[in-house]
């Protein structure tokens, strides 16, 4: 299990943030090589994400679904389960969002095996702090 702290600017109100950090079709492709494939509720999609680690990339694909949310906190958990497509790893996460005027935090509980895990928890934990640090800075631009 890796888990990872961060902290993001969004420059706008709350309400703002906390309406892109709800819709999925606005936040998944916040994730450098995530794409949103079929809406399965308002709550819930399906995506994939192609991830670089080292001279390896490949492609998970699996389900997003907001597990939690508090509208009046602006707090919500995002659950992420992902299977490596053609192999036999997995990338599992749940993400907690809190958001408030001018940005917020998020938390990342992630598990990881298959070839992913096989490169190592520090390989695995600079990859996974990369992809989050590149998201907050996307989600200024939502």
């Amino acid at each position: 299990m890796v888990e990872l702290d961060h902290s993001f600017t969004t420059g706008r109100p709350a309400e703002d943030a906390w309406a892109a950090m709800l819709d999925l079709d606005r936040l998944i492709p916040c994730v450098q090589g995530g794409k949103v494939v079929e809406r399965t509720s308002p709550e819930a999609a399906k995506a994939e994400i192609r991830v670089k680690m080292g001279a390896m990339s490949m492609t998970f694909a699996g389900t997003v679904e907001v597990v939690e949310r508090d509208d009046a906190a602006r707090r919500a958990r995002l659950r992420v389960k992902a299977r490596e497509v053609g192999g036999q790893g997995h990338a599992n996460a749940d993400v907690a969002f809190h958001v408030s005027d001018g940005g917020g935090t998020i938390h990342t509980a992630a598990q990881i095996t298959g070839k992913a895990a096989s490169m190592g928890e520090g390989v695995v934990q600079t990859v996974l702090d990369g992809l989050i640090t590149d998201f907050t800075r996307r989600l200024q631009a939502v």
